[in-house]
């Protein structure tokens, strides 16, 4: 799976919109949207933003292992 397939799935999962998401990284929706589709590389500390967010390891969101690992 593509890194960014996984930041869409996780975001639906929690019954978020890319506007919401947004403003949790502090950008606006239409650069999530980039980061989301492919388009844009999402710089790493947004990663770690998202990582304590959803309660998921970085390896997960960026697609290099199927099985989620919870953080805490």
């Amino acid at each position: 799976m593509q890194y960014y397939q996984r930041l869409r799935d996780l975001r639906e999962d929690f019954d978020k919109t890319q506007t919401e998401i947004a403003t949790i990284l502090g950008t606006r929706q239409q650069q999530y949207a980039r980061w989301e589709s492919g388009a844009w590389q999402m710089p790493i500390e947004h990663y770690k933003t998202l990582a304590r967010y959803y309660n998921v390891s970085i390896d997960y969101l960026a697609g290099i292992i199927d099985t989620p690992k919870k953080l805490f």
